[in-house]
């Protein structure tokens, strides 16, 4: 494995956005037939344990690869490879003793962390904190050399094992169930099966980066051996700079992702004790949000995770060095690349709500609300996809208290708009999109000005903001024209759909060339440029 000056961070952004679609795309595919076995009842308990997993997930060990991919790369901007290899050993130790603690906890709290039915899953879910913590060290560790790969094909591997293993688990733990007395256990039962595939794929995970730290070890150990760096950091000195470098980014973490699990717990406690619904129909409801609409918004945010797991290396080396002309080029083309995907992303599935929603989760009690979450809510892809990557921007350069103020304010917002309309209105499962939407557009706003504060960045709002939304409106245009069109000259909806998504990508790149919202300077370093560049002097368009 070699770090190379000349590797782009584009292309490895690439690698880790191609990776995270695939991955996305996985995730929809196994939940269709998995739903179909537990039912949106059943969705409700396995979202309301993941929840509270991926809460004492964050505060246990979720935040390690961020953090030792910042520290790490800041060593070996540096070359101080010894101290970057102790920092990883102690990283490890770091984890076995806190995700050992977090994961005993999940397991003995879990009747106290979730409502009854939601027990069960939250139990399997709990060794998993344990080794998710070891996989995240293991990918900072690769990604602080700006190696992506491994880290792409550890997750690929994982999100196959997990959608193989939660379909089987599900469908053997439930057929006893199934039109017998004991009928209500089938989606309680689901939802454990559905928390084995999870387990199962971060162990395989685990497994496949330990193997590629193996396979790359006589690398690590010769760079080892040409160090010449005289000051060692001790153990405790390194401990002591990863606790304060963890700790800030896991309470900015914890609350900005905290907003699902809180959302969760609310959303429960006031339709069950306060509106007096039953715990299978609060389950359905939230089942619908957690499962389907989520499921599809975060296909394109990962994409913004993926240009922020690059950029961070990147950002943090040049921001070390004083280099801050480089710093701000990493950030401009992250949140350009980002934008020009997303834009599209939400004009096509806001568009093409109900088409999607009724070739993934065709269940006919719950399509027409699924599809109107999906397309009220398709406008916070931009918001979570801008804050995502300007959380990464603040985090790399080691404001880590900035994103955790900045969190802590959205959440302020958030409860602000949520709570008054959850007791007292009945919009139920809108009011959580309202409150969702205002978290994130709060973060973008503030995340932006803390950027431009410390790194006088100012965000191109014509090129990154205004084009790629004129042409994913032209665009959106010919998918709804031609998506209807073809449904009223009688073809079926997997091939109306499958047409309007082709034509749209091609009006869509047609329609950024022509707005110039993107060069044949900036495109060539895109994935693929010079094949988009061919196409694009064949159209006359550049």
């Amino acid at each position: 494995m070699s770090n190379k000056k000349g590797n782009s961070f584009i292309k490895q952004a690439a690698i880790l956005g191609a990776a995270g679609l695939l991955v996305r795309v996985i995730g929809i595919l196994y939940r269709s037939p998995l739903t179909s076995i537990i039912s949106d009842e059943g969705n409700g308990y396995y979202s309301s344990a993941y929840n509270i997993y991926a809460i004492i997930l964050l505060i246990s060990s979720y935040s390690i690869p961020l953090a030792i991919s910042k520290i790490i790369s800041g060593k070996l901007a540096l070359r101080e490879y010894r101290n970057a290899h102790r920092v990883f050993i102690s990283a490890l130790l770091y984890v076995v003793v806190v995700g050992g603690i977090a994961s005993l906890f999940a397991f003995i709290g879990a009747p106290f962390l979730v409502e009854s039915n939601s027990v069960p899953a939250l139990r399997v879910l709990a060794p998993t904190i344990f080794f998710s913590g070891l996989l995240g060290v293991l990918r900072g560790y690769f990604q602080a050399h700006s190696s992506m790969v491994q880290t792409s094909l550890s997750q690929i591997l994982e999100q196959l094992v997990n959608a193989i293993v939660s379909v089987l688990a599900a469908w053997l733990l439930t057929r006893a169930y199934v039109g017998g007395a004991a009928a209500y256990q089938v989606p309680i039962r689901g939802a454990q099966g559905g928390a084995m595939g999870t387990g199962a794929g971060v162990l395989t995970g685990l497994i496949f980066m330990f193997l590629m730290y193996l396979l790359n070890r006589s690398f690590f150990q010769r760079r080892l051996q040409r160090d010449k760096t005289e000051t060692l950091q001790s153990y405790p000195e390194i401990f002591k700079m990863i606790l304060l470098m963890v700790t800030p980014v896991i309470l900015s973490t914890f609350i900005y992702n905290s907003v699902t699990a809180i959302d969760s717990t609310l959303y429960y406690k006031i339709m069950m004790y306060f509106k007096g619904w039953a715990q299978e129909k609060t389950a359905v409801q939230y089942g619908v949000f957690a499962t389907k609409y989520t499921t599809i918004i975060n296909i394109p945010v990962a994409l913004a995770s993926s240009f922020s797991s690059a950029m961070i290396p990147g950002v943090s080396g040049s921001y070390e060095v004083g280099d801050l002309t480089t710093a701000r080029s990493r950030i401009n083309e992250a949140i350009r690349f980002t934008m020009i995907l997303c834009f599209p992303a939400m004009v096509g599935i806001g568009v093409l709500a109900y088409p999607i929603m009724l070739l993934l989760f065709p269940q006919p009690e719950t399509i027409a609300l699924a599809s109107n979450l999906l397309r009220v809510g398709c406008v916070c892809i931009i918001f979570y996809s801008l804050s995502t990557v300007t959380n990464a921007v603040l985090q790399g350069i080691g404001k880590v208290n900035i994103p955790m103020r900045n969190a802590a304010l959205a959440l302020v917002v958030h409860l602000a708009v949520l709570v008054p309309l959850l007791f007292f209105t009945n919009w139920n499962l809108y009011a959580l999109l309202l409150g969702t939407a205002a978290y994130s557009l709060t973060m973008c706003v503030l995340n932006d000005l803390s950027v431009r504060k410390y790194l006088q960045y100012r965000l191109e709002v014509k090129k990154t903001l205004l084009l790629p939304a004129l042409s994913a409106g032209i665009m959106g245009v010919v998918t709804w024209a031609s998506y209807y069109g073809l449904r009223i000259a009688g073809l079926g909806n997997i091939i109306s759909l499958g047409v309007s998504i082709v034509l749209s990508m091609l009006t869509y790149f047609v329609a950024i060339l022509g707005t110039k919202t993107i060069t044949e300077e900036e495109l060539v370093r895109f994935p693929k440029g010079s094949v988009l560049i061919r196409l694009g002097k064949k159209l006359h368009l550049l």
